[in-house]
């Protein structure tokens, strides 16, 4: 099931003395956190925050309405903040990370499930998938048009044509 608040960075700290904190962003960009005029201090949306954020190299910076000391930006280092899904729209196949974390990993010509998607790695070129199976091994998987067939989040598995060498039993 997909959550509805999304946790997308870190107060790592504060800066000025004027109220303004530092977020780590866990998104795609700093940029894209900027976006948000309300973020969220839980997981269920009960605490929202009004904000003002710029991008600072690669952090975030925001003014958060109400805040307007470094005493009180101080209190909410080590928070996590969340966004509301409703608040994006999302291309066509972009799916979110947190979506695509437990999905079942399959062949899409066999059926054989290799396993669930446990982490997203970003290297530049293309993400790559860890996938790791009933055993706990891991595999990497890049996700790339001849490799990553189908991605249906809404029920729950990945369809992959897997390359020479991701598996054990691949020549």
């Amino acid at each position: 099931m997909k959550k509805q608040y999304l946790d997308s960075g870190k107060i790592v700290g504060t800066h000025g003395i004027k109220g303004e904190v530092r977020i780590d962003p866990w998104c795609d960009s700093p940029e894209f956190l900027c976006a948000f005029k309300k973020l969220y201090l839980d997981s269920e949306g009960k605490t929202s925050i009004e904000v003002k954020s710029r991008p600072h190299k690669n952090i975030t910076l925001c003014k958060i309405k109400g805040v307007e000391t470094i005493e009180q930006a101080e209190k909410l280092r080590g928070k996590i903040v969340y966004i509301n899904r409703s608040d994006i729209k999302l291309g066509e196949g972009v799916n979110f990370v947190q979506d695509l974390i437990g999905l079942e990993v399959k062949d899409a010509a066999n059926g054989k499930v290799y396993g669930k998607i446990t982490d997203v790695l970003r290297t530049g070129a293309n993400d790559v998938y860890e996938i790791t199976d009933s055993q706990n091994k891991k595999y990497l998987a890049p996700v790339i048009d001849e490799v990553v067939i189908e991605i249906n989040v809404d029920e729950g598995y990945v369809l992959i044509r897997p390359m020479k060498g991701i598996f054990d039993d691949e020549d």
